[in-house]
């Protein structure tokens, strides 16, 4: 069997001419710098540019290494991820460079390595000196920010984005060891495994690396038991075969069925002596996407998904902090707020075995972009090279993934290409997306529907971000537009859209130290990265709600207005299902603290966004929409099972009612028209069995609340306090900041709305006792009523 001997832990860094300091690894220079304390916190105010120098600097890490005990034939050194321009030295001996962040690397170090410590080195080049120098040799190319990214194969959010800080890093980022062996050892295996017709399918590719000639045998187990024995003769350096696997269960995504995963084992045997043993859980499932007329339906085991997605960034700007229990916690969170589908974004990194892992345990969909996001790429050398050897490895790597349903060619730069400028007499990466890739993705895995990018209509007669076919980015809105233009077009599939908003308070306190906070202020300010960010926010804040009067003002609506905004658009596109195949939130998670898109904060802590998924991405749900000049109920089934009742309309003031009855079938929507004579309503309430929906039809700064008159009745409990609110009249958009009372207290909802009589409890929780007066503070208990009140 194959030794390994982990090489992570302690090492020691240093930089030309400066002190030594130890080092962890996995890691990065920034993290070791932080823990030694040579560098403020980059995350606190404007610490960002303090430390800046670390990415324009040349840094070596270095320990000894040693093979003691009996010597196997080969011996190998093996990085899973070098970050990113780097030289290797063993006891003096160059190994090799390296120049991509999205690669694994492999040396043989047999004669090098004995029992007796030996020197190992690895010097890392500032990325930026690398990327510019390429630059400057092939030529400057449109990019949406004015960073080198796409001159290096690197974590293109590490030089800053319009969520994230520019925080260039180096470093031995994934685990490094030794790793022994003889005779042979299975260098790649690739499963496919699919299921049709009530049989799986096992598509098998093994790739085996020898140190001589020998008759081997490779044994497959599928959950223990062998189901085939292929035959490695000789020098043979590779085997293919098709298996059917008879009694596997189909995986299934989230809402669809049960994640069912089946153990399956390749054992690489000499004789009955097992030389090399890979093991993976995998599911076997089908997917295809239906581009029909123009559409864009994911279909999983002949069975069509709406899809209810979220974008995902790196969830650290120092990948190498994320841990296996960081990937679950953050997954859960998305599996629990309903989301089935999570699209890896093009400018981050393909990720840890972990993250894909627990996608495949949880059910979730996975649409991972190739490596390229907002800006041309050229396609010449060296860079064309590693792209090609990039994503063979990451192809091969994921293959045994369920959960992993597309690959997408690029984030948004067919659609920037002409928007940016164009690259006039140059490569720009029309080869990757449209040659190179899909040429990788057919050969290495046909299992999988290959797009050339996101957004893409499936053609090039088409525009690239054309809402009638395809994949469509919806940015006008947010950017130029009100959230209430959703409405103005049914697209096909929605892969981006989104609307900003601060963090939780108490992670925006934490981050930024400026007296008086102010939405202004300089630290908010530096914690805002989007291009007239907070201006986009004014301008969406103001036919809703005004000008907010104070910080707290500002942050509670900007909390309130994204919410309204996601859910203007998820309803009306859930409504136009299956026309609209789905839609992914932008985005999230958060990197660092900042004013963003996600749902969940730099911190950790949720949004009020984050509990309005839970609702938006329900089974089953209610929304009243405007069609074709009047209104109607959206009935939303994403149920496997029909749904029928009597939907009711009251025209709430009147008592004026309208009723229906209604019979949905499972995957389906149905569309109740609502009387005219309800169109001018003020206030609309639809209901169906125990969902409702609500129909304002004015602006919150023109209507007309009545006092609420809130009643609060605070209960302390074991863990933390249950706070029961009653309301007499209609309480819009009650809302329980938890953190406001304590750093770690945490609640279970977000934003309430109450009508007369109702009542509703927040259950806050925090690993500390809890002051009951805690909840009468300003701002920890309010409604969107008494905050138009303060700025009447």
């Amino acid at each position: 069997m194959i030794s390994e001997q982990d090489l992570g832990g302690a090492w020691t860094l240093s930089s030309d001419g400066g002190a030594a300091a130890s080092a962890a690894v996995p890691g990065c220079v920034h993290t070791d710098l932080l823990d030694a304390g040579l560098i403020p916190d980059p995350f606190l105010d404007d610490n960002e540019n303090a430390v800046a120098w670390v990415g324009r600097t040349d840094w070596s890490y270095e320990r000894d290494v040693a093979w003691p005990g009996p010597k196997p034939e080969r011996i190998d050194l093996v990085f899973e991820g070098l970050d990113t321009v780097a030289a290797i030295e063993l006891d003096g001996v160059a190994l090799g460079t390296t120049r991509n962040m999205h690669r694994s690397y492999r040396f043989d170090v047999t004669p090098l390595v004995d029992a007796a410590p030996r020197p190992l080195r690895v010097r890392f080049t500032s990325a930026y000196r690398e990327a510019e120098a390429l630059r400057e040799k092939l030529g400057a190319r449109p990019n949406a920010y004015p960073e080198p990214f796409n001159f290096i194969r690197k974590m293109a959010c590490s030089f800053g984005w319009d969520w994230g800080p520019t925080l260039v890093t180096a470093g031995i980022w994934r685990p490094v060891r030794l790793e022994g062996w003889s005779t042979a050892r299975l260098a790649t295996v690739v499963p496919l495994a699919t299921h049709r017709d009530g049989v799986g399918r096992l598509a098998l590719t093994l790739d085996v690396e020898r140190t001589r000639a020998r008759d081997l045998r490779a044994r497959v187990l599928v959950d223990g038991a062998e189901i085939a024995a292929l035959e490695l003769p000789g020098t043979t350096t590779g085997a293919r075969s098709t298996l059917d696997v008879g009694g596997v269960t189909p995986w299934s995504p989230r809402g669809h069925g049960e994640p069912t995963l089946h153990d399956l084992t390749v054992e690489l045997l000499d004789g009955d002596v097992v030389l090399d043993r890979w093991h993976r859980r995998t599911g076997f499932r089908t997917v295809e996407i239906d581009r029909t007329g123009g559409g864009f339906v994911f279909h999983v085991n002949g069975e069509p998904v709406l899809v209810k997605g979220v974008n995902w960034i790196p969830d650290d700007v120092f990948p190498s902090r994320m841990t296996r229990e960081r990937y679950r916690r953050r997954l859960r969170e998305a599996a629990d707020a309903g989301v089935n589908l999570v699209r890896v974004w093009g400018g981050g990194i393909y990720e840890d075995r972990a993250f894909y892992e627990t996608c495949d345990e949880l059910g979730l969909l996975v649409w991972q972009d190739f490596l390229f996001a907002c800006a041309c790429y050229p396609e010449e050398e060296p860079l064309y090279s590693e792209v090609v050897a990039e994503a063979r490895e990451n192809v091969v790597r994921l293959a045994a993934h369920p959960s992993l349903v597309t690959w997408s060619g690029n984030n948004e730069n067919l659609w920037l290409y002409e928007a940016m400028g164009r690259a006039t007499g140059q490569s720009w990466g029309e080869k990757y997306y449209l040659q190179t890739l899909p040429a990788i993705v057919a050969e290495l895995d046909p299992s999988r529907p290959y797009q050339a990018g996101s957004p893409w209509p499936g053609r090039t007669d088409l525009p690239p971000n054309d809402p009638d076919h395809g994949t469509f980015h919806s940015w006008e809105v947010w950017n130029r537009e009100d959230y209430e233009n959703y409405r103005n077009s049914a697209p096909r599939f929605v892969a981006e859209y989104g609307w900003q908003a601060p963090p939780a308070w108490r992670t925006l306190r934490d981050a930024v130290s400026d007296e008086p906070l102010r939405p202004d202020s300089p630290g908010v300010l530096h914690h805002q990265k989007a291009e007239d960010g907070n201006g986009k926010l004014a301008r969406g804040l103001a036919p809703h709600f005004g000008v907010p009067d104070g910080t707290d003002a500002w942050h509670y609506l900007g909390q309130l207005n994204q919410v309204r905004a996601v859910r203007t658009g998820v309803e009306h596109w859930r409504s136009w299902w299956p026309h609209t195949g789905g839609s992914i939130l932008w985005q999230l998670n958060d990197l660092w603290p900042v004013t963003s898109w996600a749902a969940i904060d730099g911190a950790g802590r949720y949004k009020p966004l984050y509990f309005a998924l839970r609702e938006l991405y329900a089974e089953r749900a209610l929304t009243i929409q405007p069609r074709d000049g009047g209104l109607v109920v959206g009935v939303l089934n994403d149920s496997p099972h029909p749904w029928t009742g009597r939907v009711s309309v009251e025209r709430q003031g009147t008592g004026d009612r309208h009723s229906a009855d209604v019979e949905v079938a499972p995957r389906s929507v149905e569309l109740v028209p609502v009387p005219g004579s309800f169109a001018d309503a003020e206030f609309l309430v639809a209901r169906l069995d125990d969902e409702r929906a609500l129909w304002f039809g004015v602006p919150d700064k023109d209507f007309a609340y009545p006092d609420a008159e809130l009643a609060v009745t605070v209960e302390p409990v074991p863990g933390g306090l249950d706070v029961r609110v009653e309301s007499a009249a209609l309480a819009r958009d009650v809302l329980l900041q938890a953190d406001r009372i304590h750093q770690a207290a945490v609640v279970d909802r977000g934003f309430v709305t109450l009508l007369a009589g109702e009542s509703v409890v927040f259950h806050v929780r925090a690993p500390v006792d809890l002051d009951p007066g805690s909840v009468s503070a300003p701002w920890v208990l309010t409604d969107v009523a008494s905050v138009l009140k303060s700025h009447a």
